[in-house]
């Protein structure tokens, strides 16, 4: 008698909604933070470094490292394992600082 982790803990998700990466839809459950959402859908990376340009995604999943920072709805530098997903969001990979719009 196998069961589901959502069957142990008596979870009742809602409907899953859509979120986008870079324009491509993806699905994401309520109670997901962006990442996790990510995750479910195989995308391991959704920043690049400062430098060099390495891909970077979710490490930590507690807030503490940054290397999840993606710009969801526009605003940069949003730790994705934090931010929980709602429907519509509109996430883009981050280059850099996030900051391609200010001269430095």
């Amino acid at each position: 008698m196998a069961r589901t982790p959502a069957e142990l803990v008596g979870a009742q998700p809602g409907p899953p909604f859509e979120i986008t990466l870079d324009g491509r839809p993806l699905p994401a459950l309520s109670g997901q933070s962006v990442a996790a959402a990510l995750w479910s859908a195989g995308i391991l990376a959704w920043r690049t470094t400062r430098v060099g340009g390495r891909p970077r995604g979710a490490f930590c999943g507690i807030g503490q490292c940054y290397d999840c920072l993606a710009t969801v709805n526009g605003t940069p530098n949003r730790r994705a394992c934090l931010v929980p997903a709602r429907p519509g969001d509109e996430i883009t990979t981050q280059e850099g600082h996030g900051r391609a719009e200010l001269s430095v």
